[in-house]
């Protein structure tokens, strides 16, 4: 018996009996599990080892009756049941170990394998008994497999290597076939049928004899160290469990654990999400969303009104989506899907129309919850002001970018009674952004970069050349990108600082043929070139201002001046989102990184 307080057992069953528990369907696999994949070098070197009595690790299985019922099961890979039953336990960790041994030693059938090179392949496995007595013969190469026939052909397929096929040739040739190993009546008949074959010879009798006390009895003594997780451990521990221990390598999602759970209810999860995803990427927007964020915003929504009624926050953490009841699920997901389109159309608004240019995939998690939750309220435009207000602050007090599931929550809550003339969200309380951050901001992976280029969009944006709207038709367009106001190369030649003209501050959402226009040239040549390209009619000022430049600055080739008025227009628009002024813009910091005040513009 465990411990007092303990959350398993161990044990060391002998190797038949496990195969044995597995045939009979007493031990199956959790659905959650990933299907068998080892390949027939894998599956001889293990056979291998057993051979020699040496360990092959520890198995662990986890005992069914308690939470983990929730965990739909499925038989072992290659057993067939005569009828569905409800297995004892199942396996956390030694699928792959515990699969190969059954279907190669106790399920009577070709194992369904593969090459080193994945190529799909039909084995029937044999021990070369000489080879195996052979003390200095590598045991491995002692492990034989042969195809289904039991005929290894060469010389594409004209000529015969080894011929298996029949008991005789497997007498004649020395090799036993280990889905004997375990059948005790078959294991004699062979053993006696060897003999009569070599007509009772001695010295084929004390072979057969060394191989029996040498192989054939390790096989049968051979013990596997089991830990038994007991019923009594939640499911949310037996998850973290399985990630600890699995050999697979691969981490499983909380999506997959769901659907293992929800599958023991008969309800696919999978095939619901994959219908749902495929109306939510008809924006490309949620195009990154996936069917985890998905169960985590679902999870967030479905606990709003049972956290106000406790007086705590909503949650959705990892053993909070793990609890989620099939019922909340199917309660919730509809306006949580209905919610994300409206985040959606609410972003576009925004100026956010790409998954490429979405600064935060996570913060749609909470977005879509607060839209699902306010079902048509969300579309009064009071509400999507103080709804934009908060979102602005997440992308630019950068408070999305870690682990963010106690954030979710408390926005969930905040921004709805913020709506209701609350007071203000965390979120919004804790955005800050400093001046300085604008010289850091060097590339599109900034979740503030890309809110600086939605905001540019929103003040207009216009095209350098035509003087169109850079917008939805044109600014998703592979010719459209984020370019230089003052052009790198010419940056470089009069040695500027990197940090200043690399930065977001000098960067504008710009046409292919504009930028080639632009070239390296200083910007009083480039536009004279765009005049030109123009007929003679100037680049209006307007043109300039919509992207948030100075147009007497940038025509008299100022880039200190430039510089720093664009950034004081930067901060403008941050603490016009934000609905927060940017503090430290006249800070000696400030004056140091910019050489000079960055007064409201």
């Amino acid at each position: 018996m465990p411990p007092v307080g303990s959350t398993f057992d161990t044990k060391e069953p002998f190797l038949h009996e496990l195969l044995e528990e597995i045939h009979q369907g007493a031990i199956q696999l959790p659905d959650f599990q990933r299907p068998w994949v080892w390949d027939d070098e894998h599956i001889r070197s293990l056979m291998a080892s057993i051979s020699e009595s040496f360990p092959i690790g520890v198995v662990m299985l986890m005992e069914t009756g308690g939470d983990a019922t929730g965990f739909k099961p499925r038989p072992v890979e290659g057993v067939e049941l005569a009828e569905s039953r409800r297995p004892d336990q199942l396996i956390l960790d030694g699928q792959q170990r515990l699969t190969s041994l059954y279907q190669s030693i106790r399920s009577g059938r070709p194992v369904q394998t593969r090459t080193d090179k994945k190529k799909p392949i039909e084995r029937v496995y044999y021990l070369d008994m000489k080879q195996c007595l052979d003390p200095n013969a590598d045991r491995v190469e002692a492990v034989v497999s042969v195809p289904a026939d039991r005929v290894v052909r060469t010389d594409f397929g004209r000529g015969v290597v080894l011929d298996l096929s029949t008991r005789q040739n497997e007498f004649s040739a020395g090799y036993f076939p280990v889905a004997l190993l375990f059948d005790h009546s078959g294991w004699m008949e062979w053993r006696n049928g060897y003999q009569a074959h070599f007509a009772y010879e001695a010295q084929k009798t004390k072979f057969i004899s060394a191989f029996e006390q040498a192989v054939w009895h390790r096989f049968q003594q051979y013990k596997v160290p089991v830990i038994s997780i007991l019923k009594s451990m939640p499911k949310e521990a037996v998850c973290h469990v399985f990630e600890k221990v699995n050999t697979g390598g691969v981490s499983l999602t909380v999506f997959e654990l769901v659907t293992a759970t929800f599958a023991a209810a008969e309800f696919r999860l999978s095939d619901d999400w994959v219908d749902r995803e495929k109306r939510l990427k008809a924006y490309d927007v949620l195009r990154d969303f996936d069917g985890t964020d998905f169960l985590t915003a679902v999870t967030l929504a479905a606990s709003y009104k049972p956290s106000l009624a406790r007086g705590t926050a909503p949650s959705c953490k990892r053993k909070d989506i793990l609890k989620l009841p099939l019922t909340a699920y199917c309660e919730t997901a509809n306006a949580v899907e209905a919610g994300l389109v409206r985040a959606a159309k609410f972003l576009a608004k925004e100026k956010v129309f790409s998954a490429k240019e979405l600064p935060y995939v996570a913060q749609l998690i909470p977005l879509g919850a607060i839209a699902g939750t306010l079902g048509n309220d969300f579309e009064d435009d009071a509400v999507k002001k103080q709804i934009a207000q908060w979102y602005w602050c997440g992308v630019f007090g950068e408070l999305y970018g870690g682990a963010n599931e106690t954030r979710f929550g408390l926005d969930l809550q905040g921004v709805l009674g913020w709506l209701q003339s609350g007071e203000l969200p965390k979120t919004v309380k804790d955005a800050s952004f400093l001046p300085t951050r604008l010289l850091s901001m060097q590339s599109r992976l900034s979740a503030a970069y890309k809110g600086v280029m939605a905001r540019l969009m929103q003040l207009g944006s216009l095209d350098f050349i035509s003087g169109d709207p850079l917008e939805i038709t044109t600014y998703f367009d592979d010719a459209v990108d984020i370019h230089h106001v003052f052009p790198e190369d010419y940056c470089e030649g009069l040695k500027l600082p990197r940090e200043k003209w690399n930065s977001v501050v000098n960067k504008a959402p710009l046409r292919a043929r504009t930028n080639r226009m632009i070239g390296g040239h200083a910007p009083s040549v480039y536009l004279g070139s765009i005049e030109r390209k123009r007929k003679g009619v100037p680049v209006d000022d307007q043109i300039l201002r919509s992207h948030a430049i100075d147009p007497a600055k940038l025509r008299a080739d100022d880039f200190h001046g430039f510089i720093r008025d664009r950034a004081s227009r930067l901060l403008d628009l941050i603490g016009n989102a934000t609905g927060k002024e940017v503090q430290g813009r006249e800070s000696d910091d400030t004056a140091q990184a910019f050489g000079g005040s960055l007064a409201r513009a």
